[in-house]
C-alpha cells in the first residue's frame, strides 16, 4: 500500500442555481488575458444539453480518455506514441473555435462618442480574435435553460442512446445545471497523451498542471482529455487549465470558484488513496464496476494501517488530520451520495457529484402529493426511469443502482428531518430504509445543508520543508511579461508599448479609444482616455540622436 494525498471536491448540484458567479470570478482570476478569451477553466451547463466545447462527452468523435484492451490494459482511446508522432504535427481530432465559440466584445465606444442623431447608437460585437464586426451564434453558455429542448437535446451525446419517446418524456421532466472544472484525475489521459511531459500530476497533492516552459504546443492533451478542460492559449502557444487555485490551497484557502458560490454547493478537502491500486482500479472489465472500484482505491483516513502507511510516505500530521475531517469522504465513502463524472472514461475522476433530487420533488409536488413524504419520494425514484437513465449515463456508466442509492438516501435525509421540524419526532423506519441510522441522516444533513465555512472547506496548508518542491513543480505563468499576465505587445491593453495587463477585451477597439477621440478619427490622442503607457505618435517631441546631442 502506497499511501498518497489528493486534493478533492464534490459538489450538490441539488443546489445550483445556475447564476454563473463561480465561472465568472474564475474568468476574472486565471483567464482575464488576451490569447484565452474563450476559455473557461469554470462554466455550468444546462443538462441535457450540448456542454462546452460542443459536444465534448461524445469521445467516439473526439477520441478522449483510455480504452480497455482484450489483454485487460488500458490505452489511450486517441492512440499511443506511433500515432501521435505520426499526428504531431496535425491533430484531426481536436475541437476548433466553432466548438467553442469566438470570443467578442462590443464597440461601446460608439454609445458614447456617437454624434447626436435620429436612432440610437448600436456597439456592434467585435471578435477579440480578429477585431472585426462579428454576428453571434454560439458561446460558452448558449444552451443555458434549455435543457430538453428542441434547440440542442438532440444534440447531447448521452440522450444519442435513448430512444425518441425517451426524449419526448425526458424533456417534460427535468433540466438541473451541471458545473465543471478539471477533475484531476487519479489516471489522467491528459498527461499521458502529452508528448513533451509538460503536464504533469503533482506528488504532494494530486493537483495536474501544466510546465509552462516545457509545453510546445502540440495540443495532444486536448484530444486526450475527455472532459476537454484543457485549452490551447493562441497568443503564448501553450496549454493551459484549471489549477484548483493551487496559490490559494497552499496557504490554506479555498479556490476562487468554491469561495465565490452563491449556493454553498461545493466541498474541498484532502482524501488519501493507494497509488498502487490506482492502475487495477481503472482496469476492471465492466464499466459498471468502476465507481465501486474507485471507492476501494480512497482510504479510510481513520485506519490505523492507512494512518500508519501515510507517516511511512511523510504524510505531515496535519494533513492526515484534515483528510479525517475531510467531507470528501465522508460524501463519497461514508454516506455513499457522491459520484464521479462519466468513470467509463477510466481516468479516475477526484470532483465527485451529489446527483439532483429537486426534479423527483417537483414532479411529485406537481401531481398533487406531498412531495416531501418518504413514501411518495421513494416511489417516484422508482417510476421516473427516464432521468434516472440519464443520470446514470453521467455519473455511473449506466448503472441505476448508485444513482438509486444516492437519490434515496437525499429522499429520506429530506422526510426525516422534515418530521423533526415539525415536532413529529424521529422516525427512525425512514433512515432504516436506507441503510442508515438516524444519528448518520442528521450528520448527513448538516454537513448538505448547514455546514459552516470550515466544515465545508477542510485544507491544510503547505508545509515551509515542501516550499522549494512546490515552487519548483508549480504551474509556471512566468512568461512573456509576469505571472499570468500576458506580455507587452502591439495587441494587449496598453495604449504605448508599456506592460500589458490582464483582460479580456476587444484590443483593437480599445486601441482605437485611447489613441481617438472617436472611431471616425484614428490616430489622434485623447488626454482623458491615454493610459499613460508609452509614446504614442505626435504627443511628445522625437527624441534627439547622440548626433543631435
Amino acid at each position: 500500500m502506497r499511501v498518497m494525498a489528493q486534493m478533492s471536491m464534490v459538489m450538490n448540484i441539488d443546489k445550483c442555481i445556475g447564476c454563473h458567479t463561480c465561472s465568472v470570478t474564475c474568468k476574472q482570476a486565471w483567464t482575464n488575458r488576451t490569447g484565452v478569451e474563450y476559455v473557461w477553466f469554470n462554466n455550468v451547463e444546462t443538462k441535457p444539453g450540448v456542454g462546452y466545447p460542443r459536444g465534448y462527452e461524445d469521445q467516439e468523435k473526439w477520441g478522449g480518455g483510455w480504452v480497455r484492451t482484450k489483454r485487460g490494459r488500458l490505452k489511450l482511446r486517441s492512440g499511443g506514441r506511433i500515432q501521435k508522432l505520426a499526428n504531431i504535427f496535425y491533430n484531426p481530432k481536436l475541437p476548433e473555435i466553432e466548438d467553442y465559440y469566438e470570443p467578442w466584445t462590443y464597440d461601446y465606444d460608439m454609445l458614447l462618442n456617437a454624434p447626436a442623431g435620429e436612432h440610437t447608437p448600436v456597439a456592434k460585437p467585435k471578435s477579440l480574435l480578429t477585431g472585426d464586426d462579428m454576428k453571434i451564434g454560439w458561446s460558452a453558455n448558449w444552451d443555458d435553460n434549455l435543457g430538453g429542448s428542441p434547440e440542442t437535446v438532440q444534440e447531447d451525446p448521452i440522450l444519442k442512446h435513448m430512444s425518441d419517446h425517451v426524449a419526448m418524456e425526458f424533456e417534460q421532466s427535468f433540466m438541473f445545471y451541471l458545473p465543471r472544472i478539471c477533475e484531476h484525475c487519479l489516471n489522467p489521459s491528459c498527461v499521458a497523451s502529452c508528448p513533451s511531459g509538460a503536464m504533469y500530476k503533482r506528488s504532494e497533492d494530486g493537483i495536474v498542471l501544466v510546465d509552462q516552459d516545457q509545453c510546445r504546443g502540440w495540443r495532444m492533451c486536448v484530444s486526450g482529455c475527455p472532459y476537454k478542460k484543457v485549452y490551447f492559449n493562441h497568443k503564448t502557444g501553450k496549454a493551459e487549465k484549471c489549477t484548483l487555485c493551487y496559490p490559494r490551497l497552499e496557504v490554506g484557502l479555498p479556490t476562487v470558484c468554491s469561495e465565490t458560490c452563491v449556493g454553498r454547493l461545493r466541498y474541498l478537502g484532502l482524501v488519501l488513496y493507494d497509488a498502487d491500486k490506482v492502475l487495477e482500479a481503472a482496469s476492471v472489465e465492466d464499466e459498471k464496476d468502476l465507481l465501486e472500484a474507485q471507492r476501494d482505491v480512497i482510504l479510510d483516513p481513520h485506519d490505523p494501517a492507512v494512518i500508519e502507511a501515510a507517516r511511512a510516505e511523510d504524510i505531515p500530521e496535519d494533513w492526515i488530520e484534515a483528510a479525517q475531517n475531510s467531507p470528501i469522504y465522508k460524501l463519497i465513502n461514508e454516506y455513499r451520495v457522491a459520484l464521479p463524472l462519466h468513470p467509463e472514461y477510466r481516468t479516475m475522476p477526484m470532483v465527485w457529484y451529489i446527483p439532483p433530487l429537486s426534479p423527483v420533488v417537483d414532479v411529485v409536488a406537481g401531481s398533487g402529493n406531498d412531495g416531501e413524504d418518504a413514501n411518495n419520494l421513494f416511489a417516484a425514484i422508482d417510476q421516473l426511469r427516464i432521468p434516472m437513465e440519464y443520470l446514470a449515463g453521467l455519473f455511473s456508466a449506466g448503472d441505476l443502482g448508485p444513482v438509486t442509492e444516492s437519490l434515496q438516501k437525499l429522499a429520506a435525509m429530506r422526510s426525516y428531518m422534515r418530521g423533526i421540524n415539525l415536532d413529529e419526532g424521529r422516525d427512525e423506519s425512514i433512515a432504516e430504509a436506507v441503510g442508515m441510522t438516524g444519528a448518520e441522516v442528521e450528520k448527513m444533513y448538516r454537513l448538505l445543508a448547514i455546514a459552516k465555512y470550515e466544515e465545508r472547506y477542510v485544507i491544510p496548508q503547505a508545509h515551509s520543508e515542501q516550499a522549494r518542491e512546490l515552487d519548483e513543480l508549480a504551474c509556471s505563468l512566468d512568461y512573456d511579461g509576469g505571472p499570468g499576465m500576458g506580455g507587452a505587445g502591439p495587441l494587449g491593453l496598453s495604449s504605448g508599448h508599456g506592460p500589458e495587463p490582464v483582460a479580456v477585451e476587444n484590443f483593437h477597439v480599445l486601441k482605437d479609444r485611447q489613441t481617438a477621440d472617436r472611431p471616425s478619427s484614428p490616430g489622434r490622442v485623447n488626454l482623458l482616455n491615454w493610459d499613460g503607457n508609452g509614446r504614442p505618435e505626435g504627443m511628445f517631441p522625437p527624441a534627439k540622436t547622440k548626433d543631435e546631442k
